[in-house]
């Protein structure tokens, strides 16, 4: 049996890394999904598989690093070689600055900065000795600039951009692809349903809001990019979106 290639997606919620694992396993890659609760990834193991796709389900939390090297070090045994990893822990919560805790700040921090570095970090330890692969980091607007109640977002995907701008320049020459996709504006999920209310159906008509899998489709470009034409950044947003 030929070795199968290997699609990791660390947080794949319901929308943006769903989509993104099944981009992938749609061309041949076996999806290795996380969620802190496996269970909560059934209904994508299933879908994938519906379809024709291979994908597997993995119980992690990736600010531990002892569950992030295992979980790397499992997936290189026992399915594949990861040739994709995309980071896609969100962390995305707004508190006025004097309402913001310690706990807060830490644990946003901890989700968007230390479980990217340790996953990127990892991702990394098994890539270099093969001289390829493909490093995504999902971004957002906080990453380029902060707002009015985002102190704790916009830290930690501020370190995340860091963070893949450090490691793009450190493994570029090693074969490694690190790119880093600044999503700016709202993705079509249940929370902007409720969200946006009443405006919803009409900006979803008029592709006003982020389909989850016209995202997906970039992450899959820019990891079949040329190494003479490689993109580092990305910003992807609908029209609507002011910037």
């Amino acid at each position: 049996m030929p070795e199968q290639k290997v699609a990791l997606v660390v947080g794949a919620g319901d929308a943006t890394g769903s989509a993104i694992a099944r981009r992938f396993a749609r061309e041949g890659y076996t999806a290795c999904v996380t969620r802190r609760t496996a269970e909560k990834l059934a209904p994508l193991v299933d879908s994938i598989t519906a379809d024709g796709g291979r994908a597997r389900a993995f119980g992690s939390d990736a600010r531990q690093e002892d569950q992030t090297i295992d979980l790397i070090d499992t997936i290189e045994r026992e399915v594949g070689p990861i040739e994709v990893a995309v980071f896609n822990v969100g962390g995305n919560v707004q508190f006025p600055i004097r309402e913001t805790t310690v706990r807060v700040y830490r644990k946003v921090w901890e989700m968007c900065a230390l479980a990217g570095f340790l996953t990127g970090r990892e991702a990394a330890r098994v890539m270099v000795p093969r001289g390829r692969g493909t490093i995504l980091f999902t971004g957002a607007t906080a990453s380029v600039r902060g707002g009015a109640g985002f102190s704790a977002f916009s830290g930690g995907k501020h370190a995340l951009r860091a963070l893949a701008q450090s490691m793009a320049r450190e493994l570029g020459p090693a074969g490694i692809h690190v790119a880093h996709v600044v999503i700016d504006g709202g993705i079509d999920t249940a929370f902007t349903r409720e969200r946006r209310g009443n405006a919803y159906d009409d900006l979803k008509a008029r592709s006003g809001i982020l389909n989850p899998d016209d995202i997906a489709e970039t992450y899959w470009n820019l990891h079949v990019q040329p190494r003479s034409a490689w993109t580092h950044e990305i910003d992807l947003r609908p029209w609507t979106e002011h910037w």
